[in-house]
């Protein structure tokens, strides 16, 4: 029998994912699963997509340019002005996702060997993007206990070596949802200026910031303006997951030259997603709004609900719709497949991301999960009555029998 590669060897399983055939086998017991393992959000995709879609009036579904139809690059070129990110349709390229946006990204600036600085915990298929373009993480790990916070500056140079091309952030970010402030850009912009490296930053959640603070771009910084690399995708925002419809955006012409020509081989981003992504920034200001204003709420809810459970915390995130949350567990990974293949509560169970898929060090977090409030707040409830109950019973818990209710997080 042939060999197959090592590269799909070394491409590490979805934490995300990886659990799905026991999720499926629960739900074949007749056990009812709540999915709050993937940001995949339960509210509605804008209608504007959905009419666009509805009233295709085309004779031949044909292919698009392959840095994406000028059209809808204009009016995303109009959306990023509103945030102050100064930048030009031809500046952008619309790729199949922003997982395809973050693989030509790497494809096009890395060679082989080429090292990317990661704050982790990280999004885990860059692990995934940067193994297809034979690059390598380096990791740095931000902490619990710090919010996740971004490392001292000091442990990020202690990785540059010859080999380092990039930096790679997500703000705000997945998994953790935390929101990098100005004084923490800025550091990452110095790093960035003093070592001449890319910075690759994936902004996809801009929409939800939940503090006071002006969001900060990686193209607000000045000084770097052809160091950047910017990431985006329709996906979260307007819960258009499926289209398949990213960005990349660069003032760098020569990265914009290397990036088509992996479009090019690819032939062109999809046209039907294309279209319901276009109308889509047409959307009434008060579908944003509303969404926002709901998760606003549902972070109140989960946070202070798992903050509520004897031995859980989660720190309060400041963006997107997911937390990292402690459990007191021996080991997060064998929890959540307990959950999915030996527990039920009443005939329900809950599908949480174990941490430790989104560290690249297999020692770190052990005792982490990733939860994303992507469903209403009833369910919420419900996934914590959950998680509450099976903590009880956990052959690997370390909950106490009884102990008073925290305070409510404010």
């Amino acid at each position: 029998m042939p060999e197959v590669s090592d590269r799909g060897k070394a491409m590490p399983d979805s934490p995300i994912r990886k659990l799905a055939p026991l999720a499926e086998k629960a739900k074949e017991r007749g056990v009812k699963v709540y999915h709050l393992n993937i940001g995949q959000p339960d509210l509605p995709t804008p209608p504007e997509a959905l009419a666009a879609i509805k009233n295709i009036d085309r004779k031949i579904l044909e292919y698009t340019p392959s840095e994406g139809i000028r059209s809808l690059r204009q009016k995303l070129a109009k959306y990023y002005h509103k945030f102050n990110i100064d930048v030009e349709a031809d500046d952008i390229i619309v790729t199949t996702g922003g997982s395809e946006a973050v693989t030509f990204a790497f494809m096009s600036t890395l060679d082989p060997g080429d090292e990317i600085i990661v704050p982790e915990p990280a999004y885990a298929n860059y692990e995934a993007f940067a193994i297809v373009a034979g690059a390598v993480i380096k990791s740095i790990a931000a902490t619990i206990d710090d919010g996740f916070a971004l490392p001292p500056v000091e442990e990020f140079e202690k990785l540059i070596t010859p080999k380092t091309k990039g930096i790679m952030i997500c703000n705000p970010n997945n998994p953790t949802g935390y929101l990098y402030t100005r004084e923490e850009m800025n550091k990452i912009r110095d790093l960035v200026k003093k070592y001449d490296l890319y910075l690759f930053s994936d902004e996809v959640y801009r929409e939800f910031c939940y503090t006071g603070s002006p969001y900060i771009s990686a193209f607000h910084l000045e000084g770097i303006e052809q160091n950047v690399v910017l990431i985006d995708s329709v996906s979260k925002r307007y819960s258009e997951c499926g289209l398949r419809i990213g960005a990349l955006i660069s003032k760098n012409k020569e990265v914009r030259r290397n990036v088509l020509k992996f479009c090019q081989a690819r032939l062109s981003p999809p046209l039907i997603g294309q279209i319901a992504a276009e109308a889509s920034l047409d959307a009434d200001p008060e579908y944003m709004l509303n969404n926002y204003n709901e998760y606003v709420n549902r972070r109140k809810f989960l946070i202070d609900g798992l903050n509520r459970i004897e031995g859980v915390y989660s720190p309060i995130p400041m963006g997107a719709f997911y937390t990292v949350a402690r459990l007191p567990v021996d080991n997060a990974d064998n929890f959540c497949s307990w959950l999915l293949s030996d527990f039920e509560y009443e005939k329900q169970t809950v599908f949480l991301a174990p941490a430790s898929g989104f560290y690249t060090a297999s020692d770190k977090g052990m005792d982490e999960v990733r939860i994303a409030y992507v469903l209403k707040k009833g369910d919420l409830a419900v996934c914590l009555k959950i998680l509450e109950e099976a903590l009880k019973v956990y052959p690997g818990s370390k909950v106490r029998k009884s102990a008073p209710i925290k305070e409510s997080v404010e």
